[in-house]
């Protein structure tokens, strides 16, 4: 009989000891002591086993999320390189939806643009032209991310492990071609209640949202899991991101794409919402996929 191997256990101790603080509602010590802090191979290997178990129990994939791209974001974390994160049908909330905080644990949210990938990236030489030929639309978006460790603790091994402290995204309505909108040259301003509370510009995202797609179109498939047409990508965070309570309303304006706004309520019960928790046994959510074959927003 195999043994598994001392890392081994302690990947798969890790992505237990995350399963259990989503489950229960109750965020956890880090990770690192089981994995590192800076061991990406272990760190994606805890993601690729909690992806795994919401595989197996229903979810669906709707692309990816890259994060850690704002040097804002960077500082805020302590961190110094991007990472990425799966997006599931189940994370979906519609453009003016509202979100239960008591589905969460400690959110924050921030302003993106997403891509909707009008081609697959799976082969090729995934250069500045391939990618940029590969999107079909941009679309303003709202990540909201939710740590399920302990007090934000983290480092990059840790949100690595944490499915990139991922948990609902919100597309606009609204979209636009790359023929009609540069990504590089957006201005995002994201407001609570009518008052500014982030703001930052396409510049901010790897210096450019398109390459952070690049970036991402390579790290997938050296992994073995290229990203496909219609799936949808969070290109990272344009400015700081905010903390959210029940109560709260954040509008992310970016004038030459839309806007794309969302709310935060106290409990399941009180408002319609989006799915289940982040590991959620099945895959209950109404919303459709952002991102269908034609690859159109929700």
């Amino acid at each position: 009989m195999n043994k598994i191997s001392p890392r081994g256990e302690a990947v798969a101790q890790a992505a237990q000891r995350l399963l259990r603080a989503a489950t229960d509602r109750v965020p956890c010590s880090p990770v690192r002591d089981l994995i590192g802090s800076d061991d990406v191979e272990a760190a994606y290997a805890v993601q690729k086993l909690l992806t795994a178990r919401r595989l197996e129990a229903g979810g669906r994939v709707t692309g990816r999320k890259i994060g850690l791209t704002s040097p804002a974001v960077q500082r805020q974390l302590g961190v110094d390189q991007p990472d990425f994160g799966v997006l599931f049908a189940d994370m979906s909330v519609p453009d003016g939806g509202s979100v239960p905080v008591a589905e969460l644990l400690q959110p924050r949210i921030e302003a993106e643009i997403a891509f909707v990938l009008g081609a697959d990236l799976a082969t090729g030489p995934l250069d500045d032209a391939q990618v940029r030929a590969a999107v079909a639309h941009a679309v303003p978006a709202l990540e909201i991310v939710d740590s399920r460790i302990r007090d934000w603790d983290i480092t990059f091994g840790d949100t690595v492990a944490d499915n990139g402290s991922s948990a609902r995204y919100v597309l606009g309505t609204s979209a636009k071609p790359l023929a009609e909108f540069e990504p590089v040259e957006a201005v995002m301003t994201m407001k609570l209640h009518g008052e500014t509370v982030s703001g930052g510009t396409g510049a901010a995202c790897l210096g450019n949202p398109l390459t952070a797609l690049a970036w991402l179109a390579r790290t997938a498939l050296a992994v073995g899991d290229p990203l496909r047409a219609g799936q949808i990508v969070l290109s990272g965070a344009l400015g700081p991101m905010v903390p959210a309570a029940a109560g709260d309303e954040f509008t992310a304006d970016i004038p030459e794409l839309g806007s794309v706004s969302v709310r935060f309520h106290a409990s399941a019960n009180e408002d319609a919402s989006s799915g289940e928790d982040a590991f959620s046994d099945e895959d209950t959510s109404s919303n459709e996929d952002a991102s269908s074959d034609e690859g159109s927003p929700a």
